[in-house]
């Protein structure tokens, strides 16, 4: 019987196939539960309190009938001099921590990918500790470092090059280092781990027949791990584009300990925002806050995998 005489499957045939295709995904669908049910509460039911952000609002009226007033909230993150400031330092911090923790995330993961037995484990556990690590006590711990009286540098460190003690917390300029210093040790660990997993992946015929041409590891790196890791790291990095008006709030408020001194270096949206809200307690201007990054992210996002499918259609997230 050829396939043009064959008959087509019956109502009930398909159903009971469909059946048995779900019911084998059971499993899968269940481990999936959790994260949707905790991405619906989070992510998608606080969309209609969006609203807050163009309105006056107040407690007693409650959201939705407090009065309407349009764009007003977002005159407050461009009505002074300090818009210029937090939104320069708001996205160059966050290019340079794009550029640095994945560069250091993708040299570590490929140094791990050599190792191997009980090290392997024990390096992976020790470089992720600091990203499980609170920003309050990663505060404290950069505080035990640069205090001017009782700090490490200050008393074990300089004096070795004999220099005087610095006042860490009255100076600016030394604060954007020390943040992409912290953020390199916080963060590099959590990306490291992702790259590894990639890593691990790959198929070691590719090393295998890169060496017996004579490749060296330098070259198989850069012809082959590389190359390899272009997805990975372009997925990694228009997820960060997409976040790139938003700043690590533990990062720019605690670890400076909320010194007036350091604004100038170390103010962003978010502090600025926090900071407002704690002196005038407008929620409506900090859901506007809110809602303006939240845009221009999708923008961004949206533009990031645009160019990146204009130049390789296979890289982009859609």
């Amino acid at each position: 019987m050829t396939m043009a005489q064959k008959k087509p499957a019956a109502p009930g045939g398909r159903k009971k196939m469909s059946w048995r295709r779900f019911r084998r995904y059971i499993p899968i669908y269940l481990l999936m539960l959790p994260g949707l049910i905790y991405l619906f509460v989070n992510n998608y039911m606080p969309l209609p309190g969006l609203v807050v952000a163009f309105k006056q609002y107040n407690a007693r009226k409650g959201i939705y009938k407090s009065d309407w007033t349009g764009f007003e909230n977002f005159k407050y993150l461009f009505a002074t001099d300090d818009a210029w400031v937090i939104t320069r330092n708001t996205i160059c911090y966050n290019l340079v921590f794009i550029v640095v923790n994945t560069v250091l995330a993708i040299v570590v993961a490929i140094i791990l990918s050599e190792i191997w037995g009980r090290a392997k484990k024990f390096y992976q556990s020790a470089i992720l500790l600091p990203f499980l690590i609170s920003s309050v006590i990663v505060g404290y711990l950069v505080f035990a470092f640069l205090s001017v009286e009782n700090g490490y540098i200050n008393n074990a460190i300089l004096p070795l090059f004999g220099k005087e003690g610095v006042s860490w917390y009255s100076e600016p300029k030394y604060w954007p280092f020390i943040l992409v210093f912290v953020s390199a040790w916080k963060s590099v660990g959590y990306n490291c781990i992702i790259y590894l997993a990639t890593l691990l992946g790959f198929d070691r015929a590719y090393y295998e027949s890169a060496q017996i041409d004579g490749a060296t590891k330098l070259k198989q790196i850069r012809y082959l791990t590389i190359p390899m890791l272009k997805p990975t790291i372009i997925m990694l990095t228009l997820m960060s584009v997409g976040r790139i008006f938003y700043s690590d709030f533990g990062l720019f408020y605690q670890v400076p300990m909320n010194q007036g001194a350091l604004y100038s270096t170390t103010q962003t949206i978010d502090t600025y925002v926090y900071r407002g809200l704690l002196q005038l307690g407008n929620i409506s201007m900090s859901a506007a806050a809110g809602v303006y990054q939240s845009v221009v992210g999708f923008i961004l996002i949206l533009s990031a995998n645009l160019i990146v499918r204009k130049i390789d259609r296979d890289s982009a997230l859609w």
